[in-house]
């Protein structure tokens, strides 16, 4: 069985990729903005690229880090408190808030965590299924936190240019639900995926 994504899905998802950060970078909302919000999805882009031969992931994680990248050049676009859709969907709801925020945050528990179970599996170092749950659940809420420390220290260095970036939207408990929309997701992610997960990672743990 294959275990490198095919010429035509590599080729699909770079476009993909370029594409929407092309449109993403034509006159955004708050360039500032932009920069913080696209920069990981840049980062892991020359992380994928230099990782590509000698430790190719799973067309699913690759897929899913995809989506993760696209959904944080939206918000960079847009700003996450601004994204048109959720305007729209929080007027027909009558909500109190833009919350495509919290999309990204549950993205940011459902996405790492299918990352983190790859490298766990893959490189055995966790073997039991209940304490490598555990363990990914352990890290999602650290890389939750970890975002939330990034947003204070980029709030106390930048000031009033970091509102957007932060998008608490006056919420006390943006923080808060933010780290509990990334457990969710993990949990989400952990509970739905984790068999096609496993069928994409037989061919993976042969060779090794």
């Amino acid at each position: 069985m294959q275990t490198r994504p095919s010429s035509t899905a590599i080729l699909l998802w770079l476009a993909l990729f370029f594409g929407v950060l092309t449109w993403s970078a034509i006159a955004p909302k708050d360039r500032f903005t932009w920069f913080l919000e696209v920069a990981p999805a840049l980062i892991g882009l020359v992380v994928l690229a230099a990782t590509w031969k000698r430790f190719p992931l799973t067309p699913l994680v690759y897929w899913l880090i995809l989506v993760h990248a696209i959904i944080l050049m939206i918000g960079g676009h847009y700003t996450y408190a601004e994204v048109p859709l959720f305007d729209w969907i929080r007027d027909q709801f009558h909500l109190q808030r833009n919350n495509y925020d919290k999309v990204g945050h549950f993205a940011q528990g459902f996405i790492p965590a299918m990352i983190a179970r790859e490298l766990l599996i893959r490189l055995q170092v966790i073997r039991g299924t209940a304490w490598r749950n555990f363990f990914i659940l352990c890290f999602v809420l650290a890389l939750s936190a970890f975002y939330e420390l990034i947003e204070w220290w980029v709030a106390l260095a930048s000031g009033d240019d970091a509102v957007a970036f932060l998008a608490t939207q006056g919420d006390p408990w943006d923080t808060q639900s933010d780290m509990l929309l990334a457990l969710l997701g993990g949990i989400a992610s952990l509970a739905t995926l984790g068999r096609w997960h496993d069928r994409q990672l037989r061919p993976f743990l042969r060779e090794n």
